[in-house]
C-alpha cells in the first residue's frame, strides 16, 4: 500500500510505524515485520463482480473451514503475533458464524478489519460489527450509481451499499471504502471523492487491477491512463488537506505509485522530497510485501503470498499452523520471493528505483506474462524516468 496523504502531505497516518518504520513501536525493518493476514473466509458472495479475483457466486463452495479450524487458525495468528488480520472473501457476511469468528479473534487481541462490499449490513449488523471492534470496515464500491452496479454484476448494488455505510457511521464504526481503477471507474473518480466527503468515509483504497480470477477480463488501464487518475487521486488529496478535512488515502498493487509520487514532489521542488523517498525506501515496497509483510488465506485453508497468487501455495492450514508454514526457510518459493532482487528480470531489476519500489507486483507479472520475475507490465513509469543516474535514486 502507497498512502498519499502521508507521502505526499507529510500528514501522520494509522499504521505509520508498520508501513513506514515512523512512529511508536516501530519494527527494525519492514522485512523484520510479521505479515498482515488477509483470511479469504468463504468463496460465496452475492454479488457476481466483473474483476472478482476469486470469481465468486451465490452458491455454496465446498471445503471452507470450519469454525472450529478457523478458531485454531486465529489462536496461532495471534501467539505469532501478526499486526493484523483482514477478514474478507468473496463476501465474509454471507457466512453466518463470520462474527462469530471476529469474536474469538477479538477475544485474542487480534486487530481486524473487514472487507466487504457492504450490501449485507443492516442496522443489526452494524451494531454487532461496531462492538465487537472492528479498526475499520472496508466497503468495495467502484464507481457512483450504475457505474457500480454494472461493475457488480447486480441492479441495486450501489444503493444497498450506501445503506450499510449510513448504517456503520450511525453507530460510530470508521468506514473505507475499496475501489478498483478500471476503464469502469476511473470516470468517475470525482464524484467517488464527493461521495466520500459527502458520506463522512475516513478512509479510502484505490485498487490498481490484477488480472486474477473474473479480472482476467477485465480491461486494463494504460500507462496514461493510470497515471492521469493517480494524478486526480493525489489532487483531490491535497483539496481535503487544503480545506482541513483530511481522509487517509492510499493506492495498492502498483508499487511504481510511491516513485511516481516521489517524481512529482520533486519536479515541483518540494521539500517534503527528501523525507518521503527515505520513507518509501524503509518500506521496501514489492520487495516487503507479498510473501513477507502480506499473507493469504483461503477459504480451504491454502496459504499464499497475497489474495491474487492462488497458483502458489506453501502449505494448508489444515495440515500446519500457519506460524510454521511461514517460518519455513526450506520453502524455495517463499524464500525467493523473500530475497526477489536475486531474481527479477528486465527493466524492473534494472529500475534505479528498485529498492523503493522493490520490483512492483509478481502477481500481475506472473498473470500478464507466465513468468513471476518478469518485469511488471502494470508499471506506469517512463523509461527516462527509471533510468539510473537520473537523478536522486
Amino acid at each position: 500500500m502507497f498512502n498519499v496523504t502521508k507521502i505526499l502531505c507529510g500528514l501522520d497516518q494509522p499504521m505509520d510505524a508498520l508501513r513506514y518504520g515512523h512512529g511508536t513501536g516501530a519494527p527494525q525493518s519492514a522485512r523484520a515485520r510479521r505479515p498482515v493476514v488477509v483470511w479469504n473466509l468463504s468463496r460465496t458472495c452475492n454479488l457476481k463482480c466483473m474483476h472478482c479475483y476469486s470469481d465468486s457466486a451465490a452458491m455454496k463452495y465446498d471445503g471452507e473451514l470450519s469454525f472450529d479450524e478457523g478458531c485454531k487458525l486465529l489462536d496461532d495468528l495471534a501467539a505469532f503475533g501478526v499486526p493484523a488480520v483482514l477478514m474478507s472473501g468473496g463476501e465474509p457476511l454471507a457466512r453466518k458464524d463470520t462474527l462469530q469468528l471476529a469474536a474469538h479473534a477479538r477475544s485474542r487481541g487480534l486487530k481486524l478489519t473487514l472487507s466487504t462490499n457492504g450490501t449485507l449490513i443492516d442496522k443489526k449488523t452494524a451494531r454487532s460489527i461496531k462492538k465487537l471492534g472492528f479498526a475499520y470496515v472496508g466497503i468495495s464500491l467502484d464507481g457512483v450509481g450504475s457505474t457500480n452496479d454494472l461493475f457488480r454484476g447486480v441492479t441495486g448494488a450501489f444503493d444497498r451499499a450506501v445503506r450499510g455505510i449510513r448504517n456503520l457511521k450511525a453507530v460510530g464504526q470508521k468506514v473505507g471504502l475499496r475501489l478498483t481503477l478500471s476503464p469502469h471507474t476511473v470516470a468517475d473518480l470525482d464524484a467517488t471523492f464527493d461521495f466520500i466527503e459527502r458520506e463522512g468515509v475516513e478512509r479510502a483504497c484505490f485498487y490498481h487491477l490484477v488480472p486474477s480470477g473474473r479480472g482476467k477480463d477485465t480491461k486494463q488501464l494504460s500507462a496514461a491512463q493510470t497515471r492521469a487518475a493517480l494524478d486526480t487521486i493525489f489532487r483531490r488529496t491535497r483539496e481535503l488537506v487544503a480545506k482541513g478535512d483530511p481522509r487517509e488515502i492510499l493506492t495498492v498493487d502498483n508499487h511504481a505509485d510511491g516513485p511516481y509520487a516521489y517524481l512529482r514532489l520533486a519536479e515541483a521542488g518540494d521539500p517534503l522530497a527528501a523525507r518521503a523517498y527515505e520513507l518509501m525506501r524503509w518500506n521496501g515496497g514489492g520487495g516487503s510485501s507479498s510473501g513477507t509483510g502480506i499473507a493469504d488465506i483461503d477459504w480451504l485453508g491454502e496459504v499464499h503470498p497475497d489474495q491474487f497468487s492462488r497458483w502458489i501455495s506453501f502449505g494448508n492450514v489444515k495440515q500446519r499452523p500457519f506460524s510454521e508454514i511461514w517460518s519455513d526457510e526450506s520453502n524455495p518459493m517463499l524464500q525467493a520471493l523473500r530475497n526477489r532482487k536475486d531474481h527479477i528480470e528486465g527493466r524492473c531489476r534494472s529500475c534505479r528505483f528498485f529498492d523503493v519500489c522493490g520490483g512492483n507486483f509478481r502477481a500481475r507479472a506472473y498473470a500478464m506474462t507466465g513468468n513471476v520475475w518478469a518485469s511488471d507490465p502494470g508499471c506506469h513509469l517512463t523509461d527516462d524516468e527509471i533510468s539510473v543516474g537520473n537523478g536522486q535514486a
